[in-house]
């Protein structure tokens, strides 16, 4: 059985936030929870907050053990991106896009 959890529109690059979902895919959950707790990137809070949360509706939906419990999947979907424009020299403007994403965990049992 999986659970699983979704952060949308999160105000950060999905490449930064694939960066940190890599180090915790296919690890048990306690170890990716300590992982993300000190790993300085602002990148690890999200993901801690969507796996607590995926964690929690394993436990209270699924009625599953968490020490059974391991990351099968973490990702981050490119969201929609504000375009704003930022005035240069000589009156040209450059295009800012900042990006968000949506962030996916999926628990599952170990072995399965």
């Amino acid at each position: 059985m999986e659970a699983r959890a979704i952060a949308r529109y999160v105000k950060l690059s999905p490449l930064k936030v694939q960066r940190i979902a890599q180090m915790i895919r296919g690890r048990n959950v306690r170890e990716a929870q300590a992982m993300l707790k000190f790993t300085p990137a602002r990148a690890a809070r999200v993901l801690e907050k969507v796996l607590n949360s995926a964690v929690a509706n394993a436990e209270n939906n699924l009625e599953l053990d968490r020490d059974d419990l391991v990351v099968a999947r973490a990702y981050a979907d490119k969201g929609p991106s504000m375009k704003r424009v930022q005035p240069r020299a000589r009156g040209r403007a450059d295009v800012i896009i900042r990006r968000s994403s949506h962030v996916t965990v999926v628990v599952a049992e170990r072995g399965r």
